[in-house]
């Protein structure tokens, strides 16, 4: 039986996870919930599900496996790569908490996603401060090797990225973008 990925119709937080299921080549169906446009964003959808599919902490991204349900991105990555024993996707968990900066990755990039949809200069100022020192320390993880988690799924991910179950467009094509109040 095919697990269930649940997102919104956007490629955002679920996007590495829809890299590892294809790279694993496991069998998985996609729920994707829309959202109005903006500015109301509409989410009753999901908000109509949430607490209906037996969710320890309704959220999305969701990953139902049989018996298995679990929610947040990071802990669907780490369940899906220690099903398929790849300790190589397991440092994906490790390398938030190795920032020096005090934040994780996920808190970093999440900050600038925010930034984004809130248009808020405050926060618009605080990601664009800390970039530089994040980008440095992502060079310096890298170090000499081409990939964080090694290269062996590229063609794979290659494929799936052309394919139709991709989303070319990462967000809504209606958001406030940082130019924008």
């Amino acid at each position: 039986m095919p697990m269930t990925l649940g997102y919104w119709d956007i490629r955002g937080l679920a996007h590495a996870i829809h890299l590892l299921l294809e790279y694993t080549d496991t069998s998985y169906k996609e729920k994707r919930y829309t959202m109005g446009d903006a500015p109301d964003y509409d989410r009753s959808q999901w908000l109509s599900e949430k607490f209906k599919l037996g969710l320890d902490f309704p959220n999305l991204p969701y990953l139902i496996d049989g018996a298995h349900k679990i929610t947040q991105s990071n802990a669907i990555l780490r369940y899906i790569a220690h099903k398929h024993n790849l300790c190589e996707w397991l440092l994906i968990g490790a390398m938030p908490n190795t920032v020096e900066t005090g934040h994780s990755v996920r808190e970093f990039v999440g900050e600038g996603s925010d930034s984004c949809f809130l248009s808020q200069e405050k926060l618009k100022l605080e990601y664009l401060e800390q970039l530089p020192g994040m980008m440095k320390l992502f060079s310096e993880f890298l170090g000499k090797q081409p990939w964080f988690v090694g290269d062996k799924g590229l063609k794979k991910i290659s494929a799936y990225m052309k394919s139709s179950h991709f989303l070319p467009t990462p967000l809504y094509t209606k958001v406030a973008t940082w130019g924008n109040k």
